[in-house]
């Protein structure tokens, strides 16, 4: 048989020139999904059907490639803001902000949860980066709906588009952008003063007290877990805060990774005990969305440290010990779901979901724009923000 031609042979596989963009998006969806610390450089390269050894070969190490995902977002998102053009109107803005979110949706949630993780250089960046693109989302908020309120309604705006991030619902690009948009410009045009204190007060669940030596170590380890994360707090650390010796803990919890799931499911369950007494007595749906709303925003600020860990370290957990607090998760959010479709028929389940994540990041970042400081002036914004983020 005479050999093939030159023009018959298969053509040699050719390197993507996007490869680069290739392997950070397949890092951020691994660092999104599995935390920093339990991801791996081979489960990236798996992801983009290469090599460990070709990987290396554009990030020397795991903290380059990670610290590129935590940038890529916020940097995406200010390199399409200088693209519009100064003085644009408010919704030119924010598509310009929801397209580039939807677009990274699979590894956008690295910068919310997991940059805690990278050096103090990093952190300055991304924190500079960040300030420069609530500042101008803030101008044309003020343009459109000028009201005092230092930012808080251009971080919240963010809060509600970047949620997408942050769960799997399943939804068209288009229908999530139209959603998203007309989320965040009713949070633009809330006003917070508008949610003053007076409503019926939120019941939540008293603060548990450590009354056993086990509980005394669940309570010393959620503040650490919190400053430090889960992965660079020590057995020994937490043993000291209680006055132990790292192998008494054994006594207590087979491990570390126990203490976290126990943080994890006191969180669950003081949220479902929450939402329980605020739903009692609801004169109809809107009423309970508006409800639930004040619970949940209560319950982000009384217990900011056990949420956060809850909400950062939960993919962190093995599968036997997150199934629980996954299915908790799901009924909580069938709860906000449920009542929203009643108060806004017209609404899909899954348009409803992703509502419902809106209102969650409006209170994330409007709380971290508060630094979380607990009054009730600021959980009766945060609150009227979220309704506003609902459609309410």
């Amino acid at each position: 048989m005479a050999p093939a031609s030159p023009s018959a042979r298969p053509a040699a596989a050719t390197r993507p020139r996007n490869r680069r963009q290739l392997i950070v998006d397949a890092a951020g969806r691994v660092f999104s999904e599995r935390g920093y610390h339990k991801a791996s450089m081979e489960e990236v390269a798996a992801g983009v059907g290469i090599t460990a050894a070709a990987l290396y070969r554009h990030f020397p190490n795991k903290y380059a490639l990670f610290a590129e995902c935590a940038h890529v977002m916020v940097d995406g998102l200010v390199a399409a803001l200088d693209e519009v053009p100064s003085g644009a109107a408010l919704p030119e803005v924010l598509t310009a902000i929801t397209r580039i979110t939807i677009a990274h949706r699979a590894s956008g949630g690295v910068y919310r949860w997991e940059a805690r993780y990278l050096n103090a250089e990093d952190r300055r960046r991304l924190g500079t980066a960040f300030g420069r693109l609530v500042g101008r989302v803030d101008e044309a908020v003020q343009r459109e709906y000028p009201l005092p309120g230092e930012r808080l309604r251009a971080t919240a705006v963010l809060g509600a588009i970047g949620s997408i991030t942050m769960h799997h619902t399943s939804i068209a690009q288009r229908r999530a952008e139209n959603l998203l948009l007309a989320s965040a410009l009713r949070v633009a045009a809330t006003d917070p003063a508008a949610g003053r204190p007076g409503g019926p007060p939120v019941e939540l669940p008293a603060r548990p007290v450590p009354r056993t030596r086990r509980a005394e170590i669940l309570a010393a380890a959620v503040p650490l877990f919190a400053r430090d994360g889960f992965a660079n707090v020590t057995n020994g650390q937490i043993a000291e805060a209680v006055g132990l010796t790292p192998s008494a803990l054994y006594r207590h919890y087979p491990g570390k990774i126990d203490i976290l799931a126990a943080a994890c499911l006191q969180a669950a369950g003081l949220l479902a005990q929450g939402v329980e007494r605020s739903l009692h007595g609801v004169a109809g749906p809107r009423e309970a969305v508006v409800a639930l709303a004040a619970t949940y925003v209560a319950y982000s600020f009384e217990y900011t440290e056990l949420n956060s860990v809850a909400e950062a370290e939960l993919a962190g957990l093995p599968d036997g010990l997150r199934r629980p607090l996954v299915l908790a998760q799901r009924e909580h959010i069938a709860v906000w779901e449920r009542q929203l479709r009643l108060a806004r028929p017209e609404l899909d389940p899954r348009q409803a979901r992703v509502l419902v994540h809106a209102g969650f990041g409006v209170v994330v970042e409007a709380g971290r724009r508060l630094r979380w400081r607990d009054s009730p002036e600021h959980r009766a914004a945060v609150t009227a923000l979220v309704v506003g983020a609902l459609g309410l």
